[in-house]
């Protein structure tokens, strides 16, 4: 197993946009928050949202990222497991979604950037007190955050088999605890 300062490591290696770090990081406390939920090993689905876009500026036309970064990742020792689901939250890589944590990344990636996003225009950048309902009114707005496929965020809630609201209130409490090194104020 590669530990958190390992992959740590690899991304700031590889990733220097302060703003792919800080998804980095948020993917990774939405991964280690449901990892907590389902009983599963927090470090490997933390390690799996951190490493999830790692080659991204590298790469980052379909389908060289995630392709070329899994070679990567597998080269470094990173468990196969991990690399899967790293494979498999991009649907062009065609590599199937099969077990939770491939699931998992795939629903906590988008949802993770866009809450973070609607935190981000919220007076002071306070993410306490966003509500799903909140961010469902900014999913509409297709001019918000425009980069975000909402069809991968509905289907990413769908495919863990969560309701929609209770999936956006779980990422918002993870981002919560981690707000200060992804630039939000908790209060």
């Amino acid at each position: 197993m590669i530990s958190r300062d390992q992959a740590w490591s690899v991304l700031t290696e590889f990733t220097k946009s302060d703003s792919l770090r800080k998804h980095a990081r948020a993917v990774e406390a939405s991964m280690r928050a449901y990892a907590g939920r389902y009983g599963e090993d927090p470090d490997a689905w933390g390690v799996a949202g951190m490493l999830h876009d790692f080659d991204y500026e590298m790469h980052p036309r379909a389908p060289h990222h995630p392709v070329k970064g899994a070679e990567i990742l597998l080269a470094r020792g990173v468990p196969e497991p991990i690399v899967h689901a790293i494979l498999a939250h991009a649907d062009y890589s065609g590599v199937p979604r099969v077990s939770r944590l491939d699931r998992a990344l795939y629903a906590c990636d988008e949802l993770s950037g866009f809450v973070h996003a609607v935190a981000l225009v919220r007076p002071g950048r306070v993410i306490s007190g966003l509500e799903p309902p909140s961010v469902k009114k900014k999913l509409k707005d297709k001019a918000f955050a425009r980069t975000v496929n909402r069809d991968d965020v509905y289907r990413g809630a769908t495919e863990l088999g969560v309701d929609l609201d209770a999936h956006i209130a779980f990422v918002i409490s993870a981002l919560t605890e981690v707000a200060p090194e992804i630039g939000l104020a908790r209060t």
